[in-house]
């Protein structure tokens, strides 16, 4: 069993409150909008990164980070980009990549609502987990934490980090 905790939408920001619960997790994914790298720094040591660009991010991040990525992990094929867009209307070309991929679980950030949906007609469970930073309209800030396990997400859980702006 592998614990998962998704994040996007940084924006140049985490705050303890976020890092604390990452601690509990073996892997942390970031769906882009990361803003700086004291973000992936601050993130607690000794855990699996995985780490898509955003459309924010400048050249550094692009260079460091790929704006596609595809793993499998315990058995679940993972596909995460940031622009994603959701079901049924996904971004120019996301639909055909999906297809392409066949991913169990696909995962974007960009658009600031956590979302998470079984799309039946691509046979996956779509990953939005909103925004942990204070950039943008949401009104609260929020990731999503699940296990891994036989070959799909188990646990899943949304955790609300506190109002937007908010350093409580």
């Amino acid at each position: 069993m592998i614990r998962v905790a998704l994040i996007s939408d940084s924006h140049s920001y985490i705050d303890e409150k976020t890092i604390a619960h990452l601690e509990d997790v073996d892997e942390i994914w970031h769906a882009g909008d990361i803003g700086a790298e004291t973000v992936i720094d601050a993130l607690p040591k000794g855990k699996t990164l995985r780490v898509v660009f955003g459309n924010i991010d400048d050249n550094m991040a692009r260079e460091k980070y790929p704006e596609e990525l595809v793993f499998e992990k315990e058995g679940v094929k993972v596909m995460m980009i940031h622009i994603g867009g959701k079901p049924p209307r996904y971004a120019k070309g996301v639909r055909k990549r999906i297809k392409e991929v066949r991913p169990s679980i696909f995962v974007c950030g960009h658009s600031h609502i956590c979302k998470v949906e079984f799309d039946h007609e691509l046979g996956c469970i779509y990953m939005n987990p909103g925004a942990i930073g204070n950039h943008g309209f949401h009104q609260v800030k929020t990731m999503l934490k699940f296990d891994l396990e036989e070959g799909k997400p188990k646990n899943l859980r949304v955790v609300e980090l506190g109002k937007r702006g908010s350093l409580k």
